[in-house]
């Protein structure tokens, strides 16, 4: 390997397959044909499981792999039932098989979206917070709130019969705190507080 950008890919990918090999599922490890495919094989291994829900486009772009590398490693895991995809509108998100069911699912998906996220952690925080002071607290329109809170509806995480009401807030706090280091700076201040509040465990 040379200096530069395949010097960092390798290195994300040694980081990541660490995590990877001490995963589970990794049985069919052994299998893997030469060093660089067990290398990026058990980087995915290692990726999916911190990093739930992420999007094709994230992992790729986090393992610093091509489109082809990674669809042809994601398509081998989930054959090999390793791991498992489900598709959200234009996403296509991945996930360690057997680990979540479909709200948690659902609820990672939303948690990966910037503004459905923070509309969930303040709610976490002000369970009575308006349309108005999530606008404001995000920095974006009430159209965009009113949006996102119809997804979030959609997804059965989120009611909008008297002002706006998480229905899953234990189950929310919970992924939020368990998986809060993949998402942003802001959720992992959230988890620092809430952690000690978390009982749900999916």
């Amino acid at each position: 390997m040379t200096d530069g950008f395949d010097g960092r890919k390798r290195d994300t990918l040694r980081r990541f397959a660490a995590v990877g090999a001490a995963a589970p599922f990794v049985g069919s490890a052994s299998a893997d044909a030469g060093d660089d495919t067990n290398e990026t094989r058990e980087a995915i291994r290692g990726y999916v499981p911190t990093t739930p829900g992420a999007h094709f486009s994230k992992l790729r772009d986090d393992l610093q792999l091509g489109t082809g590398e990674a669809q042809h490693h994601l398509r081998k895991l989930v054959d090999a039932g390793e791991i498992e995809s489900a598709k959200d509108a234009d996403y296509r998100r991945y996930f360690p098989a057997g680990r979540f069911d479909d709200l948690d699912k659902r609820a990672l998906g939303y948690l990966r979206r910037e503004t459905t996220r923070g509309m969930i952690l303040a709610l976490l925080r002000t369970p009575d917070a308006t349309g108005a002071a999530l606008a404001a607290d995000l920095d974006v329109s009430r159209p965009m709130i009113s949006a996102a809170a119809a997804g979030l509806e959609g997804a059965e995480l989120l009611d909008r019969t008297d002002g706006y009401t998480l229905t899953e807030p234990e189950r929310l706090l919970t992924l939020v705190v368990r998986y809060a280091d993949s998402f942003d700076a802001d959720t992992v201040a959230f988890a620092d507080d809430a952690a000690d509040l978390v009982a749900y465990d999916p």
